[in-house]
Protein backbone atom coordinates (compact mmCIF):
# COMPACT_ATOMS: atom_id res chain seq x y z
CA UNK A 1 0.00 0.00 0.00
CA UNK A 2 0.91 3.65 -1.31
CA UNK A 3 1.19 6.19 2.11
CA UNK A 4 2.68 9.71 1.54
CA UNK A 5 2.70 11.97 4.10
CA UNK A 6 2.95 15.68 3.06
CA UNK A 7 4.07 18.05 5.38
CA UNK A 8 5.64 21.41 5.78
CA UNK A 9 8.24 20.83 8.33
CA UNK A 10 8.54 24.33 9.49
CA UNK A 11 4.70 24.10 10.64
CA UNK A 12 4.60 23.50 14.68
CA UNK A 13 1.16 21.85 14.02
CA UNK A 14 2.68 19.52 11.13
CA UNK A 15 5.78 18.81 13.59
CA UNK A 16 3.54 17.92 16.34
CA UNK A 17 1.15 15.45 14.71
CA UNK A 18 4.14 14.23 12.56
CA UNK A 19 5.42 13.22 15.81
CA UNK A 20 2.69 11.75 17.38
CA UNK A 21 1.79 9.56 14.36
CA UNK A 22 5.82 8.77 13.19
CA UNK A 23 4.21 8.34 9.74
CA UNK A 24 8.31 7.42 8.58
CA UNK A 25 8.21 4.06 10.69
CA UNK A 26 4.64 2.98 9.54
CA UNK A 27 6.61 3.20 5.56
CA UNK A 28 5.13 6.30 4.68
CA UNK A 29 6.86 8.75 2.69
CA UNK A 30 7.89 11.56 3.65
CA UNK A 31 7.04 14.87 1.54
CA UNK A 32 8.11 18.70 2.58
CA UNK A 33 5.16 20.63 0.18
CA UNK A 34 7.51 23.32 -0.21
CA UNK A 35 10.87 21.58 -1.49
CA UNK A 36 9.15 19.44 -3.92
CA UNK A 37 5.27 21.16 -4.86
CA UNK A 38 2.46 19.06 -5.20
CA UNK A 39 1.44 17.51 -8.22
CA UNK A 40 -1.92 17.95 -10.27
CA UNK A 41 -1.97 14.57 -10.30
CA UNK A 42 -1.87 14.32 -6.33
CA UNK A 43 -4.30 16.86 -5.83
CA UNK A 44 -7.10 15.00 -7.67
CA UNK A 45 -5.68 11.76 -6.34
CA UNK A 46 -6.65 13.49 -2.73
CA UNK A 47 -9.77 14.97 -4.24
CA UNK A 48 -10.89 11.30 -5.53
CA UNK A 49 -11.22 10.15 -1.85
CA UNK A 50 -12.56 13.55 -0.34
CA UNK A 51 -15.08 14.25 -2.99
CA UNK A 52 -14.01 17.97 -3.16
CA UNK A 53 -11.01 20.42 -3.59
CA UNK A 54 -12.41 22.21 -0.97
CA UNK A 55 -12.30 19.85 1.56
CA UNK A 56 -8.59 19.67 0.63
CA UNK A 57 -8.22 23.98 1.20
CA UNK A 58 -7.17 25.64 4.11
CA UNK A 59 -8.76 29.22 4.52
CA UNK A 60 -5.92 29.74 7.34
CA UNK A 61 -3.56 30.26 5.27
CA UNK A 62 -2.12 34.25 5.31
CA UNK A 63 -2.58 34.69 1.55
CA UNK A 64 -6.40 33.66 1.53
CA UNK A 65 -6.79 37.37 2.86
CA UNK A 66 -3.87 39.27 1.05
CA UNK A 67 -5.14 37.54 -2.36
CA UNK A 68 -8.58 39.01 -1.79
CA UNK A 69 -9.90 35.19 -2.21
CA UNK A 70 -11.85 35.78 1.47
CA UNK A 71 -14.13 37.76 -0.53
CA UNK A 72 -15.05 35.78 -3.93
CA UNK A 73 -17.03 33.07 -4.46
CA UNK A 74 -14.50 30.21 -5.33
CA UNK A 75 -15.23 27.25 -7.51
CA UNK A 76 -13.97 23.93 -7.47
CA UNK A 77 -11.42 24.45 -10.40
CA UNK A 78 -10.47 27.63 -8.06
CA UNK A 79 -9.56 25.55 -5.08
CA UNK A 80 -7.71 22.88 -7.17
CA UNK A 81 -5.73 25.62 -8.88
CA UNK A 82 -4.84 27.19 -5.84
CA UNK A 83 -3.57 24.08 -4.10
CA UNK A 84 -1.38 23.35 -7.17
CA UNK A 85 0.20 27.03 -7.30
CA UNK A 86 0.66 27.47 -4.05
CA UNK A 87 1.23 25.00 -0.97
CA UNK A 88 0.40 27.24 1.89
CA UNK A 89 -3.59 26.50 0.22
CA UNK A 90 -3.36 22.55 1.27
CA UNK A 91 -4.45 21.86 4.96
CA UNK A 92 -2.01 20.43 6.39
CA UNK A 93 -0.83 17.96 7.14
CA UNK A 94 -2.32 15.41 4.53
CA UNK A 95 -1.47 12.10 4.72
CA UNK A 96 -2.64 10.29 1.22
CA UNK A 97 -3.22 5.99 1.13
CA UNK A 98 -4.97 3.98 -1.34
CA UNK A 99 -7.63 3.70 1.28
CA UNK A 100 -7.75 7.51 1.73
CA UNK A 101 -7.33 10.75 2.33
CA UNK A 102 -6.69 12.57 5.48
CA UNK A 103 -6.36 16.23 5.54
CA UNK A 104 -5.58 18.90 8.71
CA UNK A 105 -5.22 19.02 12.53
CA UNK A 106 -8.74 18.07 13.50
CA UNK A 107 -8.68 15.35 15.95
CA UNK A 108 -11.06 13.01 14.18
CA UNK A 109 -8.45 13.32 10.86
CA UNK A 110 -5.43 12.82 13.10
CA UNK A 111 -6.94 9.49 14.81
CA UNK A 112 -8.16 8.08 11.28
CA UNK A 113 -4.81 8.85 9.81
CA UNK A 114 -3.57 6.63 13.02
CA UNK A 115 -5.54 3.93 11.88
CA UNK A 116 -4.61 3.77 8.23
CA UNK A 117 -0.98 4.08 8.95
CA UNK A 118 -1.60 1.23 10.91
CA UNK A 119 -3.37 -1.22 8.50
Amino acid sequence: MSKTFFTLPTCKTCQRIEADLNPAAAGANIRDIKAQAITAQEVDAMQAHTGSYEALFSRRAMKFRSMGLAERELTEADYRQLIIDEYTFLKRPVLLTDAGVFAGSAKASVEAARAALQA
